[in-house]
Order: structure tokens, then C-alpha cells, then sequence
């Protein structure tokens, strides 16, 4: 009589956890730092064009008959870009810091805005990895300027060029041809601190 021989069966480790998912994805830490790796912005904006006014782009001074009326300097794609930066660390947006009733901000540089979104950014323990910007606008036509603003933007932003998108189109059948709109993304990436040395 043959006899039987055993097989044995290994048990399947089953479904990963979502928790797991997520914490692979994201490379969230098992730490005390529950940070995400990367966080997320989006900054829209918008100014009417008004004669009279220098046309400010991307901090760039554009020639054209008209520019944005704003309390500021009406810098539509950096203020799209300083929403995005404080939204992706989920701080008061520009509106909140630096409100159009108070006098002091009338007629201000719009790079003062960003530098104190980045400022955040920084404290909240994250840098620029990329920005994906659109301009919607009838004119002037961006393209001769684009490789100039976001070069300007880049440096702004202390990023590499090409980590800087810039797309303009026109607001075809919208009939927002005396406006300019920006939209923008931002990708943000945890900064690695080093870590404390503590005496005993």
C-alpha cells in the first residue's frame, strides 16, 4: 500500500492594508513625522486690463498698450503661483496676507508676495519640485516672451528651467477678451532636515 504523501499549503498573505498603500505611495514615515513626501497647490487668478498701466507678467514688464489694474501691481501669473505655494501647505491664501484694503500693499511688487509664500513653504518643511503654469489671454501673445518668463519664474522660485511649464491660450467663445487669467499647479517635495544632535 503507497503511502500518502503530505503537501503542505502556504497561506496567502491576502489584500495589502489601504493604510499600507497609501504610506507606500506617498513613503509617508512610520516616525512622529507624519508629512506627506510630496504635497499639492493650485492658484487661480485673474485682473482686468486698464489703460494706463504697465503690463507685469511672470515679473516681467511686457510692452503693450494696456496692463492689469490690481491694488497691487496686478501680476496675475505670480499671484497664481503665491495661492498655489500657500495652498499646497495649506496656509491663509495672498488675499488673507496681504489684504487689498490696507494701504501699504497699493502698488506693491508682486515678488513680495511670492517670497513670503516661499517662506512658508520653507517653514512648513517643503521645496519646489515643479510648477505647471496657463495664461488665458486675447494679448499680447506670450509665446515671443515665454522663454523669458519662465526663466524670471525659475529663479524666482530658485528651481532649474525646465521645472517651470508655461502654456498661453486664448479665451476663445468666453468673452474675457479685457481680462488675463492664470492658473497654476505646484508640486511640492519634503525637505530631508538633518537631524538633531542631542547632549546627554
Amino acid at each position: 500500500m503507497k503511502e500518502k504523501k503530505s503537501v503542505r499549503i502556504r497561506a496567502s498573505p491576502g489584500p495589502i492594508p489601504a493604510d499600507e498603500q497609501v504610506r507606500s505611495i506617498l513613503d509617508m514615515p512610520t516616525t512622529n513625522d507624519r508629512r506627506p513626501s510630496i504635497r499639492i497647490g493650485y492658484g487661480f487668478d485673474s485682473h482686468e486690463f486698464r489703460p494706463g498701466l504697465p503690463l507685469k507678467i511672470g515679473g516681467m514688464t511686457l510692452q503693450h498698450e494696456k496692463g492689469l489694474g490690481g491694488h497691487s501691481d496686478g501680476d496675475v501669473l505670480l499671484h497664481a503661483i503665491t495661492d498655489a505655494l500657500l495652498g499646497a501647505v495649506a496656509a491663509p491664501d495672498i488675499g488673507a496676507l496681504f489684504p487689498p484694503s490696507d494701504p501699504q500693499w497699493k502698488g506693491a511688487d508682486s515678488v513680495i508676495f511670492l517670497r513670503e509664500a516661499l517662506k512658508r513653504v520653507d517653514d512648513a518643511g517643503y521645496s519646489v519640485a515643479n510648477i505647471d503654469a496657463s495664461l488665458i489671454l486675447a494679448a499680447p501673445k506670450i509665446g515671443p516672451h515665454a522663454a523669458e518668463i519662465r526663466t524670471r519664474v525659475a529663479e524666482l522660485l530658485g528651481v532649474h528651467c525646465d521645472c517651470v511649464g508655461l502654456k498661453a491660450k486664448t479665451p476663445e467663445g468666453l468673452n474675457l477678451d479685457a481680462a488675463a487669467i492664470a492658473q497654476v499647479v505646484v508640486l511640492l517635495k519634503k525637505i530631508a532636515r538633518p537631524k538633531r544632535k542631542y547632549r546627554r
